[in-house]
């Protein structure tokens, strides 16, 4: 994984494992003397040490086999040159602890932290893949709906930290991984910081990566998510034009103009940009906090109201074929990989068959299911169901007239929102009464992933939603966690 803070590489193939890499072609680069020297390393704690993946400033990540489960992991390890009561070892311990609070699945998962005196390491999920700053040195710009997937994949793991107090501080591409599964994964809490915490000696200034800095960032000034957000817009502007909205010129610094100028507009530089994502970078981009999104969730919302007529299928699918479209994987690979990755989340419906017939060679498993941000799928016209749950909104009764209907089936059970309101608890044999157009829905269960998706009701006709819910942890066959 790639998942140190101002260094970029690929996950280390098996094949050439413990040296750098080019990101797409997977030819070995010699390793400078240090790195030859570190990569002598053959046991940290209980882990079996397989190779190196990468080294930064202060740490250096292994890739390893954790003994006796060999369970394969990444290892970023304190170099033996910080001092161990340095600030960048109190940081990287912070780093660990934020992590570790943050169980999330785009979030790259802290298995163990280990301190005895001498050293300093953390354990984390292996995931094999591309960060987002390689993708973008090959691909210079993404296409608009796989760069809004990749942005709303960070703003969910955003949220989720957001919620607990914590803020990120560093978005930008190299600390965001593409998985080979189409998975994102936000990294690098190095400079994170918890918004509870009173005693905050560490402010924005010379924290974080200059052209992904918010304007309050640059000046020193308290934080909040919004921070945050600024960075996403930044990130996003560069996934949508191939070119960062402040450059250093001769006139003004980049942290100048980030604080003074107006960017370009993404849609001048690349006219296939639609107008509703240059107005949600746009948002996110305003030089006054008040300005942005009041929330990250509101962003996402927006996010997946733009993606959810031009991505009718999984969104990790949609990631593993963009991977295949620009040479990341192979034909086979992706046809294997989304062969073996069928959605948990299923929609069924006749659009999924159409699907289907038009990418032909693809598995039939990738759109077995559709994820949160497409159109419920399946539909029928039906007579006005008295038994109907009505819910408009806060509008007016809806007629038999107008009314269309949503019916929703989740395994095991979930509390149902629609467009931020309670309406029921599954199962229910009731259909939902809903006015037409397009609809939020979120269903949330205290032990599953939460999940959010966008509907639109027509007049007449049913919609289903059906949903089985992931656990939030898999037992195994006795029983434990």
């Amino acid at each position: 994984a790639r998942v140190l803070g101002h260094h970029r590489h690929m996950v280390a193939n098996p094949a050439v494992a413990g040296q750098r890499t080019d990101a797409l072609t997977l030819t070995p680069r010699p390793a400078a003397p240090y790195l030859r020297h570190l990569a002598m390393v053959e046991r940290i704690g209980n882990c079996r040490v397989v190779g190196e993946i990468g080294s930064g400033g202060m740490a250096v990540v292994y890739k390893a086999v954790q003994e006796p489960l060999g369970r394969t992991v990444a290892i970023k390890a304190l170099k033996p040159s910080i001092a161990m009561d340095s600030q960048f070892a109190k940081r990287f311990e912070r780093e660990a602890h934020f992590m570790a609070s943050l169980q999330h699945e785009n979030i790259l998962h802290v298995i163990d932290f280990v301190k005895d005196g001498r050293s300093m390491y953390i354990i984390m999920e292996y995931v094999q893949g591309i960060d987002l700053y390689d993708l973008l040195e090959h691909s210079e710009k993404l296409p608009p709906e796989v760069a809004a997937i990749i942005a709303l994949q960070v703003c969910r793991a955003l949220d989720y930290a957001h919620f607990r107090g914590i803020i990120h501080r560093d978005i930008k591409p190299a600390n965001i991984m593409i998985s080979r599964q189409g998975e994102v994964k936000l990294m690098d809490f190095g400079i994170a910081r918890d918004e509870s915490l009173s005693d905050l000696t560490e402010t924005g200034t010379g924290l974080g990566t200059p052209s992904y800095m918010s304007p309050e960032q640059i000046l020193g000034d308290k934080l909040d998510f919004r921070s945050d957000l600024f960075s996403v817009g930044i990130v996003l502007y560069q996934m949508c034009t191939g070119q960062k909205p402040f450059v250093e010129d001769e006139s003004r610094t980049v942290m100048q103009k980030i604080r003074l100028d107006r960017y370009t507009p993404p849609r001048k530089l690349n006219p296939a940009v639609p107008r509703q994502l240059e107005r949600i970078l746009g948002r996110c981009m305003e030089k006054m906090p008040a300005n942005r999104y009041p929330t990250t969730q509101a962003l996402i919302d927006d996010l997946m109201e733009f993606l959810a007529p031009r991505v009718p299928m999984n969104y990790s699918a949609r990631l593993v074929l963009f991977l295949r479209d620009v040479g990341v994987l192979t034909d086979r690979e992706a046809d294997e990989l989304l062969a073996a990755g069928a959605p948990r989340n299923v929609r069924r419906g006749t659009k999924d068959r159409s699907l289907l017939r038009h990418v032909g060679a693809v598995s039939g498993l990738l759109f077995a299911g559709m994820a949160a941000g497409g159109f419920a799928i399946q539909s029928a016209a039906g007579r006005f169901d008295e038994d109907a749950a009505d819910f408009s909104g806060g509008r007016d009764a809806l007629s038999p007239a107008r009314a269309g209907y949503l019916r929703v089936v989740v395994d095991p059970w979930a509390d149902v929102w629609i467009d931020g309101q309670k309406v029921t608890t599954t199962p229910t044999a009731r259909a939902i009464a809903l006015s037409p157009g397009r609809h939020f829905v979120k269903l949330s269960n205290p032990y599953h992933r939460e999940h959010q998706e966008a509907v639109r009701i027509r007049t007449g006709e049913t919609e289903l939603v059906e949903v089985e819910l992931e656990p939030l942890h898999v037992l195994d066959e006795g029983g434990e966690p």
